[in-house]
């Protein structure tokens, strides 16, 4: 079978995945930490900085179901599409909730928020329901996924710590 299918031909990924997205969530909280004052004078950046959150929990999420040794491809695929699911509606969640400020625009929300969102999680569905019957791409669309998640989750990171003191 294909390596798109076979979870162990995936671990290394997986472990790099996983160490990265926590470095990166813990460069997000100095970041919150640093700027807090900040943060929490613009009514759209809490709600930012916990979708910030997600995004590199998404991956981190994926990348710890990934390594799981010795688990079903069937079990590996449903985890990935319900944790794209449910992470995706997390996230739109909380931007329908999201205080809204000024400068937030429907374009900068779009695609600052929910485009990074909706793009990762998609991904992280589709690479669960390709899994699951071998065919249409199974675990490459990780890849897609965990991209989408680091850099948009880095671009808000550099808002929250460089560009709010502007």
């Amino acid at each position: 079978m294909s390596s798109a299918y076979t979870a162990a031909s995936w671990t290394e990924f997986g472990e790099s995945v996983a160490t990265a997205s926590a470095a990166l969530a813990g460069l997000l909280f100095i970041a919150v930490s640093i700027n807090l004052k900040q943060i929490l004078e613009i009514p759209s950046l809490p709600s930012r900085a916990a979708q910030t959150l997600i995004l590199f929990a998404t991956p981190l999420v994926g990348a710890l179901l990934l390594v799981v040794p010795g688990q079903a491809r069937l079990a590996l695929g449903l985890e990935l599409l319900a944790t794209g699911l449910v992470i995706g509606g997390a996230q739109l969640w909380l931007d329908l909730h999201a205080k809204r400020g000024p400068e937030d625009t429907v374009w900068r929300r779009m695609l600052g928020r929910v485009f990074p969102s909706v793009l990762s999680c998609v991904c992280l569905v589709l690479a669960g329901a390709t899994l699951i019957p071998a065919a249409g791409g199974g675990l490459y669309w990780l890849v897609p996924s965990v991209l989408a998640a680091l850099i948009f989750g880095l671009i808000n990171v550099w808002v929250l710590l460089v560009e709010i003191l502007r």
